[in-house]
């Protein structure tokens, strides 16, 4: 005899909008992630109608301390947005020599002319990462790995970055990655530009 209470549960379509997010988030979830700042995700929501066409996003970025990394949506693709400490800025001469693409010369990502420094960063606020989370090898997503010195997975001299669990590419504080690894090219860094000290519009950069 069948249960009259018994029902059969259909699962709501998956929103295309946010297909991009989950595929490029669920690599990370499964190895987790460790951080010495606290990430935060931004409250600005743009309408999804808004996303799709690939609207800008304001952030206000006030809050942002040194060392600490927030999160932000911008196509359907995280964004982070770190403001490095200046003893990460320091890191990054003596990764110059160990990364694959110190100069953002690859063009399978191009990097904005403002952002092809060291620092991938505007010259105005060179303190401030902004990058696209996902690896460009297979699309996940990294994880902070922003404490140095030897770890599990990474080399005795890690002076901080992020590492992708799933096939084991590291990047350094300015998102590019190291040589020898599964990933091609740096992190990707999309338009942006500056509306105010504490408030960045991503998605556009009609003052570059």
């Amino acid at each position: 005899m069948s249960d009259a209470t018994s029902s059969t549960f259909t699962p709501a379509p998956l929103d295309s909008s946010k297909r991009t997010w989950l595929i490029a988030s669920s690599c990370a979830g499964a190895a987790g992630a460790v951080a010495l700042a606290t990430p935060f995700v931004s409250s600005f929501s743009p309408s999804e109608k808004a996303k799709a066409a690939g609207a800008a996003v304001e952030v206000d970025i006030a809050a942002l301390k040194p060392g600490e990394k927030m999160t932000v949506e911008w196509r359907g693709k995280p964004v982070w947005i770190l403001r490095r400490t200046p003893e990460q800025m320091a890191t990054l001469k003596k990764t110059d020599s160990e990364v694959a693409d110190p100069n953002s010369d690859r063009t399978a990502f191009p990097t904005p002319e403002y952002a092809k420094n060291e620092a991938r960063s505007r010259t105005d606020h060179p303190e401030l990462l902004v990058v696209v989370g996902i690896c460009t090898h297979l699309g996940c997503s990294p994880v902070d790995k922003f404490q140095t010195g030897a770890q599990p997975s990474l080399p005795d001299n890690w002076e901080g970055g992020f590492f992708c669990p799933c096939h084991g590419s590291t990047f350094d504080l300015a998102g590019r990655v190291f040589k020898n690894k599964p990933a091609p090219d740096n992190l990707e860094v999309p338009p942006y530009m500056y509306l105010a000290d504490t408030k960045l519009l991503i998605g556009e950069d009609k003052k570059a």
